[in-house]
């Protein structure tokens, strides 16, 4: 046995009505004047005010210019607001995107040098101000994650900053806070945070509680999944997806992602495509070259995604995985092919060589892709 150590959130607040513990843990945590980090399509829904109805009365002030995929210019606006503003706290309302700029301002509020400093693994020198995130999408998990990941626009490349101070106070994760969300961003967070899952099982830094946490989240999203994006009223799908979304934020977030994650960071960082319609895009086709390292975990995949493996080998039943994703992502209409989305396949070397770099993710995968593997994958997904 391995020594393994598990990082969440410091508080997980879950299920219907959650949102009404927030005046509370605001109080807990001695925040008096929060800034309130969201996006101006939430501000117009409705979502945002669901929470200012439980701020106890506290002021606050709402910075609402998060975009997807943010940039580092972002986090140097909001950063900006929160100091002028004389806030004592954050709270990231909504998907990964306004969570990870809150969670970058907490790291960055404490430090008075550049932020590009901050990048790469344990660059943060101090906790920050206290951080309530609260999900509105089921998908990215950043809510109980020690990672932020930010856009480099003129570099085009995707950059982290991973601290354990960048964990969230407190989780505040209400199912009500997903209603708003459209289908096309529902079905984008949910094979996310499928993704999550699987590439945690899959992880060579997986454990007894990650792959618990991970097949729970598998089986969950599975069934959950197509009848929120068919209904999205359906609170007890949004319940059970934001369920899975954060189950699988807890095994990924300890077990780490692997060659899907780093292979569809290119293409975000290249060609804006939504990071979890990118993780869906390269899903099966990184699953189907992985198999040979990991066929019985593959397996059990097929199980938890309702698959019957009674009489297959366990080659079969690895593949009938492989089918089980395929066809989920079809079914919440996620378009396939990179070819769709306007990549060239001229640009394939240069990202198959930027996906080999990204080390942190790759060393967690459980076969070894060299620059030429990942140009196959790249070709396969086009």
């Amino acid at each position: 046995m391995s020594i393994s150590s598990f990082k969440i959130a410091h508080k997980l607040i879950t299920g219907l009505g959650a949102i009404e513990q927030l005046a509370d843990e605001l109080t807990r945590l001695n925040v008096d004047h929060p800034l309130i980090v969201t996006d101006a399509a939430l501000v117009k829904s409705g979502t945002v005010e669901l929470a200012l109805a439980h701020l106890g009365g506290r002021t606050y002030e709402i910075f609402d210019r998060v975009l997807p995929d943010p940039e580092i210019a972002i986090v140097e606006d909001c950063m900006r607001a929160y100091r002028e503003g004389g806030h004592d706290g954050l709270i990231g309302l909504g998907g990964g995107s306004a969570i990870d700029i809150a969670k970058s301002v907490g790291a960055y509020a404490g430090y008075h040098g550049a932020l590009e400093d901050l990048f790469g693994s344990d660059q943060v020198p101090r906790k920050g101000p206290p951080l309530i995130a609260i999900p509105t999408t089921a998908g990215t998990g950043s809510e109980v994650t020690n990672v932020a990941i930010l856009s480099d626009k003129q570099a085009q490349l995707k950059k982290g900053i991973v601290s354990d101070y960048l964990l969230p106070d407190v989780a505040l994760v209400s199912p009500q806070m997903t209603l708003t969300c459209p289908r096309g961003v529902t079905a984008a967070s949910g094979v996310d945070a499928l993704v999550h899952a699987i590439e945690a099982y899959l992880s060579l830094n997986a454990s007894s509680i990650t792959d618990a946490l991970a097949i729970g989240a598998i089986k969950l999203i599975a069934t959950a999944l197509p009848k929120a994006y068919a209904n999205p009223s359906n609170l007890q799908a949004r319940e059970e997806m934001a369920t899975a979304s954060l189950m699988a934020g807890m095994a990924f977030g300890n077990a780490g992602v692997g060659a899907v994650h780093a292979l569809a960071y290119p293409l975000g960082g290249r060609f804006n495509i939504a990071h979890g319609v990118s993780n869906a895009l390269l899903l099966p086709y990184v699953m189907s070259w992985n198999k040979i390292a990991c066929v019985e975990r593959m397996r059990e995949i097929a199980v938890a995604m309702g698959v019957n493996v009674a009489g297959l080998s366990l080659i079969e039943a690895a593949d009938k995985a492989v089918v089980a994703m395929t066809d989920l992502c079809a079914a919440v209409e996620i378009p396939a092919g990179l070819a769709s989305f306007g990549v060239p396949l001229e640009a394939i070397p240069a990202m198959a060589e930027e996906a080999a770099g990204i080390e942190r993710l790759m060393r967690n995968n459980p076969r070894r892709l060299s620059c030429a593997d990942i140009e196959k994958i790249y070709r396969a997904a086009y």
